[in-house]
């Protein structure tokens, strides 16, 4: 329990300080450290991430989460919750079965779009560039590949203050690039609720609740399904 409120409190105080302060100053206003794994972190925290830890289990990722140096953008239940509905009904609408529990996902799907919130290394809000989702040829951010090689965007919004452009508060964005070929088109633009908690291997980025279905594409993530099921998987 008393884990627990720990990180609780850490989280809503690094929230505050990715979110809230006026300025942000490489998190010093705060201690995010979490003594223990990314694995660890997941379990300490089941109000957000008890279908998110089952899944790195499901994917057979709970050993990379336990020694690999990780930056991990951590979806919350809220996500996995709102994919099961989608699917479920979709695939009870199409004549095929529905799932019961998440077991019911074969491993290589669960691995598939987990690894796209997973990046090899270990990085902070810091050392991420500014993006301007309306000037993205001045403020591009960067382009990065998820762990195992997705087309992904990580970059740093510089809010505006009192109409001067840039001076508020800094926030961390994910976006999903779904065609490489026109890499700047078509995102999926996730922003970041609380950020920079450090554990022994890695960061982890917790993103916010309006990122509505756990892998992005909640129709991707279906077709998949539905391929798995057709071939007996």
């Amino acid at each position: 329990m008393r884990t627990i409120l720990y990180v609780m409190t850490a989280l809503l105080l690094v929230c505050c300080a990715c979110s809230k302060d006026k300025y942000y100053q490489d998190s010093g206003k705060h201690d995010p450290a979490f003594k223990g794994t990314a694995m660890d972190y997941l379990d300490a925290v089941p109000f957000y991430f008890d279908s998110v830890a089952t899944i790195v289990r499901l994917a057979g990722m709970e050993e990379v989460f336990n020694n690999d140096t990780l930056t991990f953008f951590a979806p919350t239940d809220r996500s996995v919750l709102s994919l099961v509905r989608f699917l479920n009904g979709e695939l009870y609408r199409q004549g095929y079965d529905t799932l019961k529990t998440l077991a019911d996902v074969p491993q290589a799907i669960w691995q598939k779009y987990l690894q796209m919130y997973m990046f090899h290394g270990s990085n902070e809000l810091k050392d991420y560039p500014q993006i301007d989702y309306n000037l993205l040829n001045t403020y591009p951010g960067q382009g990065y590949l998820s762990w195992f090689g997705t087309p992904m965007n990580i970059g740093v919004v510089y809010n505006d203050d009192n109409g001067v452009k840039y001076v508020g508060y800094r926030q961390l964005t994910l976006a999903w690039i779904p065609n490489p070929a026109r890499p700047k088109e078509n995102w999926t633009i996730e922003y970041i609720a609380s950020c920079n908690i450090t554990t022994y291997n890695g960061v982890v980025h917790t993103i916010n609740n309006n990122h509505l279905f756990f892998g992005f594409s909640p129709y991707l993530f279906l077709s998949d399904v539905i391929t798995a099921q057709e071939n007996g998987g």
